[in-house]
């Protein structure tokens, strides 16, 4: 089975604050930021809600993408954000109920 990387980008809400971020498990690693289990810039803007996301075969090209749009503009982000997700919604349950089976989930004493 082909390995799949993501990168995402999150909003603490509509045109807010945002994180842009790489993984190879976007359900647990929404859910890590969604607990509050990833502590720094995101936890303390309440930067939660997976916004956009797209998938890539390899990790290089998922880092360099990650880097690029990085350096992009605010109202860059947001346009790559409307384009496809113009009421801002959060795609995480639609993530998560697609999920191929096994995907990890967080584990620990703060997870409900």
């Amino acid at each position: 089975m082909a390995k799949i990387f993501y990168v995402y980008l999150l909003a603490s809400g509509p045109c807010g604050y945002l994180y842009v971020g790489v993984t190879n498990d976007i359900v647990r690693r929404v859910a890590e930021h969604k607990y509050g289990m990833v502590p720094g810039y995101t936890a303390e803007r309440g930067i939660d809600q997976l916004v956009w996301y797209e998938t890539h075969q390899y990790i290089d090209q998922a880092i360099l993408r990650e880097k690029r749009i990085k350096r992009w503009l605010r109202e860059w982000k947001f346009a790559l954000v409307e384009k496809d997700n113009p009421r801002w919604l959060d795609l995480y349950g639609e993530v998560r109920a697609s999920a191929e089976p096994g995907s990890a989930t967080p584990t620990g004493p703060d997870v409900i």
